[in-house]
């Protein structure tokens, strides 16, 4: 057995695991003008399948139509075709690819979709231990990516009077995923 798979076994338990939507969530952060604008997206879907040689993958989506923030006008703007135009793509998604753990740390290429448009992108994060709650197996997951959100046609911005851009093109994403074994 490789070293990669046997850390993959240690820290992430064979079986398929589905989220727990109440205890999850996947947010974003961006910069915007004065500080950072933040939002997250409910509810969330997610698998993780660890093999019993310790390869593993994680697939997950959130509804364009989930999208929280504090002012539902925006909520809707987010919505529209100038950002996520929920109407033609509904769902935000990602599929990985390669996921490579180390102790209690995680790193997992994938392709994230949003728009229509796939990227692949690295998250990285860490492996909770597993605990038993309510007599149910279970593990977390948190994760971070940071995306160039122009990759994916969310092109929307409002130029300030110095001539700079309001919102800044870098989001950060993130996920806290519990997870249960199904």
């Amino acid at each position: 057995m490789t070293t990669a798979a046997a850390d993959a076994t240690r820290t992430l338990p064979a079986g398929t695991w589905t989220v727990d939507p109440v205890h999850s969530q996947v947010g974003f952060a961006v910069g915007y003008h004065v500080g950072t604008f933040r939002g997250s997206f409910t509810p969330v879907d997610a698998k993780l399948e660890v093999g019993q040689d310790g390869a593993a993958k994680l697939s997950g989506s959130v509804a364009v139509s989930g999208v929280a923030v504090q002012d539902e006008n925006l909520a809707a703007h987010l919505q529209s075709p100038d950002f996520f135009d929920a109407e033609r793509a509904p769902e935000i998604t990602f599929v990985s690819s390669v996921v490579r753990p180390a102790g209690d740390q995680l790193e997992i290429d994938g392709e994230l979709t949003i728009r229509g448009t796939t990227v692949p992108v690295t998250a990285k994060g860490r492996v909770g231990e597993q605990q038993e709650y309510m007599g149910r197996p279970y593990v977390g997951l948190e994760l971070e990516a940071t995306v160039d959100r122009t990759r994916f046609g969310l092109n929307w911005n409002n130029p300030l009077p110095t001539g700079e851009q309001a919102l800044a093109n870098e989001v950060t994403i993130t996920a806290e995923l519990f997870l249960t074994k199904a």
